[in-house]
Formats: C-alpha cells, sequence, structure tokens
C-alpha cells in the first residue's frame, strides 16, 4: 500500500439482503475509494461469516440476529467481536452509516486514534415521526442522539441541506456535506421499453411505478392512496410496486380490497429490468417524508422518468424543476401527478434526465473522500451535485 493510499473501514446496519438505497450507495461508494487507490473494507451483518474480494473492495460479513418485522435486516450485535475485527483491520480511517447501534465504533476510533465519520442516511426526526412519535418528542429525542453522535465522530457527513439541519439545528461544527449520485450509463433513458409498458398499462392508462422498502417509515401507502384518488378523478391510471418489506401483505391486501390496478413485483434482482421500468413509467412515486437523498428517486430521474416526492423529505433538494412536490397524502400526490402530465412529454423527459446529470457518482466519492481527508484522483470536468461541499 503506497504512502497515498487509506485503507477505509465502513461498518453498515440495516443493510437489505438484496437491494436498497444504502446497499447502492455503499457499493458505488468502495467502488470509487478503490479505483482512487484506496483500499476500502465493507462490515456487514448477515446470515453467516464470510470473507470476499469484490468489486467495491473487500466485504466482510460478521453474523447477525434477524430484527422482527423489519422484512430481513439484520445488525451487527456482537461489539466483541467486531471490536476484535476492527483491531485486525487496523484501519486508517472509519466510516459508519449506522448512527444507533453502531455509535459506539466512535469511541473506539477515537482510542484508537483514528479519524472516523459517520454518514447520516436519514433524518432522525423524521423517521420518529413516521413512527408516531409527536413532532415535539421527535425534535428532543433526535437533538439527544444527533447531539451525542456530532460528539463521538471527528466528523459527521449529511448528502442534503435538508440532512444537515438537524445538525445545525444543535450547532454542530463539525459537519460537512457530501452527495451521493447515480450511474448515468447504467440508468439511461435509452432502457425505454414500450413491450415492457404494454405489459402493465393500456396505452390510454397513466403507469405510475414506486421503488421503495415497503416499511412504514417510506409510506408506500401514500402510493396506493395517490393511485385511488387519480381514478376517482377519472384519470386512467396503474401502479407498478417494486419493492419488499413488512408492508407488502397489507398493502397487497388493501389494493385487492378497493379494487385498485396495482402489480407488486416484490424484489427486482435484475438491475437492467429495474432500470427499464424506470425508464418505461410515466412518472415515479417517492412518497417517503424522511428520506435525505432519495437513490431510486435519482435513478428514475436518470431514466427520464419525472418524479413527484413528500415536501417533507430532501427530495425537493434534488429533484429540483425536473418533478414535483407534493404533502404527504394521496390527494396531493395525485394532483402533482396531473401537473407533472400537463407538461409536454418530451419536455419533461429531458427536464428529468439532465438534473439527473448533476448527480454523477465521481462527485461524491470525491465529496466523501475529501471527507476522509484521502487522496482524491484527478479527473477531468465531470457533473457535480448542487450544493455539494469540498
Amino acid at each position: 500500500m503506497n504512502t497515498a493510499s487509506l485503507r477505509i473501514v465502513r461498518l453498515a446496519n440495516f443493510v437489505t439482503p438484496a437491494s436498497g438505497g444504502l446497499r447502492t450507495a455503499l457499493r458505488e461508494l468502495g467502488k470509487g475509494y478503490q479505483a482512487a487507490g484506496h483500499h476500502p473494507v465493507l462490515v456487514v451483518p448477515g446470515e453467516r461469516h464470510s470473507d470476499r474480494q469484490t468489486e467495491q473492495g473487500r466485504v466482510i460479513t460478521l453474523p447477525g440476529p434477524l430484527l422482527p418485522g423489519t422484512g430481513g435486516y439484520r445488525v451487527l450485535t456482537d461489539r466483541r467481536r467486531v471490536a476484535a475485527l476492527l483491531e485486525q483491520l487496523a484501519p486508517d480511517r472509519i466510516e459508519v452509516s449506522d448512527r444507533t447501534t453502531l455509535r459506539w465504533t466512535g469511541k473506539w476510533a477515537r482510542r484508537a486514534r483514528v479519524p472516523a465519520v459517520m454518514v447520516s442516511h436519514e433524518s432522525a426526526d423524521g423517521v420518529l415521526r413516521t413512527w408516531g412519535l409527536s413532532e415535539e418528542l421527535s425534535r428532543r429525542t433526535a437533538d439527544a442522539l444527533n447531539l451525542r453522535t456530532a460528539h463521538t465522530y471527528a466528523r459527521v457527513v449529511c448528502t442534503t441541506e435538508f440532512a444537515e439541519r438537524e445538525f445545525v439545528r444543535i450547532g454542530a461544527r463539525n459537519v460537512v456535506r457530501a452527495p451521493l449520485g447515480v450511474d448515468l450509463v447504467e440508468r439511461h433513458p435509452a432502457l425505454r421499453d414500450p413491450g415492457l409498458r404494454a405489459r402493465y398499462a393500456r396505452v390510454d392508462e397513466v403507469l405510475l411505478l414506486t421503488c421503495t422498502r415497503l416499511s412504514v417509515e417510506k409510506r408506500p401507502g401514500t402510493a396506493l392512496d395517490a393511485l385511488e384518488a387519480l381514478l376517482r378523478r377519472g384519470r386512467r391510471a396503474v401502479l407498478v410496486v417494486a419493492g419488499d418489506g413488512p408492508l407488502r401483505a397489507r398493502l397487497h391486501q388493501r389494493a385487492r380490497d378497493r379494487g385498485l390496478p396495482v402489480t407488486f413485483l416484490g424484489h427486482v434482482p435484475d438491475r437492467r429490468l429495474l432500470g427499464a421500468l424506470q425508464a418505461s413509467a410515466d412518472v415515479c412515486l417517492a412518497p417517503g417524508p424522511a428520506e435525505t437523498f432519495g437513490l431510486a428517486a435519482l435513478e428514475a430521474m436518470a431514466c427520464g422518468t419525472p418524479v413527484v416526492a413528500s415536501a417533507s423529505s430532501a427530495l425537493p433538494e434534488v429533484i429540483g424543476p425536473a418533478g414535483a412536490m407534493a404533502a404527504d397524502n394521496g390527494e396531493a400526490f395525485a394532483d402533482a401527478v396531473r401537473t407533472l402530465l400537463h407538461r409536454p412529454e418530451a419536455e419533461r423527459r429531458e427536464v428529468a434526465r439532465a438534473r439527473a446529470e448533476c448527480f454523477g457518482w465521481n462527485a461524491a466519492v470525491d465529496a466523501f473522500l475529501t471527507a476522509h481527508d484521502a487522496d482524491v484522483p484527478a479527473r477531468g470536468l465531470a457533473p457535480s451535485a448542487p450544493g455539494s461541499a469540498a
């Protein structure tokens, strides 16, 4: 390992077994770190121990118990084993993607004199509100959690101004901004497939798509409510749901009881097929109110599909003019869908793609490496994310 190279050990919990925005971000950042000459090591929970070399660097899986009712989430609960692994790996930097159950790693890093960053992948008070806490209690709880996080880590990385706000609120001064990104080659309008579209919708029907984990904090039921509102107003529309999670059976029952034309695909492992779905839809729905970035929405935009997103989330900041914002209810989402569809199709698809081109993964990797005080590769001119910080 040359003197400019760093061993960056990344730890994450709550990574879905097969897909999800966090898994995508971990993969793409790892690939970028490795391409920049660093040595990324990812440690995640799984069913059994494994240790392998991948396109994103070394990936170590440690046995972790399933969290009941989460649809497959596992967590790293054996602190002694994780600490022993960290000692063995001798990291130059630590990057943690879980500010709750893994926050103890910040103290380990301080004792070992290893610079450590925590990546804020969610709004703490936003998630608490989706679980039913009052706004005041959510804020107080989030402030206490975030204060401990800011004190424990050398830096806190936030992907948007929205995510940064709750740390600014408590006066944290070690917060840096670093965007996430999207694969602009793998996700492209050319993936649009009329035959695939015809499989789910007739020519006179609006094809809505939501790609999300079917869990409480993602509010997937809002997509069904929006579809029902459109149908009630006389607009022909269908909804395709790509994703799985603990709410799937309940949502399926709701669609059946109300006679809604919804197709539940579950997890879609074929990334090219998922891209074709995103490119073939008329509008993508992103109802999660606690999203701090929204990778699935950005992927849809890269495919030329505009997005309707929760106004409570960070997505208005990411989407910009390429979509529409809505309050967290079906009627508002239906209104936003109609607003988007009033724009000429070629125009709305062109604007969506143009906005996504502001968020390439190179800019994200460079910003994260800068947060680690790591060497950043020299690059040619490339699009960068609005509002990103070096």
